[in-house]
């Protein structure tokens, strides 16, 4: 894991009621960085999310390595601040290191999948999928 997601956890932990934590989540989403309103495509969207969901993935030159700098945006509140906690993840990995993330050990530490609605479960899931496939996509990319 990375110093972000352990601040996410610290913070997580400190807050007893799980409405601060929803609100936190909250506030994370509405930190991102503004979502390119070109990048509202289809082609980004996430699929099998209740919510409007897009993940894009672009790679940079970092440390002598090439790393994978992700960008999303939800059109509801808590699922954006589940984008960020992924972003948070994700981003910064190269795409080999992002397909090893062991997302459910994160989650497992926030206690998220025990406080949101099956539906919501499926989405995340979903929203996993599509960073993977688009590290995958990269790698690939990167190896031709």
């Amino acid at each position: 894991m990375n110093e972000q997601i352990d601040r996410i956890v610290e913070t997580f932990e400190f807050f007893e009621d799980w409405d601060d934590r929803y609100n936190y989540m909250a506030e994370l989403g509405q930190k991102l960085p503004a979502f390119p309103e070109a990048d509202h495509l289809d082609d980004n969207k996430v699929h099998g999310c209740v919510s409007q969901v897009w993940i894009t993935v672009r790679s940079q030159e970092q440390g002598g390595k090439v790393v994978l700098q992700f960008q999303g945006d939800s059109d509801t509140a808590i699922i954006k601040g589940i984008v960020a906690i992924l972003l948070s993840i994700y981003s910064g990995k190269t795409a080999e290191q992002a397909l090893e993330v062991d997302v459910d050990a994160i989650f497992e530490r926030l206690g998220i999948f025990d406080h949101l609605s099956p539906n919501r479960h499926v989405g995340v899931y979903a929203m996993v999928e599509k960073f993977r496939a688009l590290a995958g996509g990269e790698r690939a990319r990167l190896a031709a």
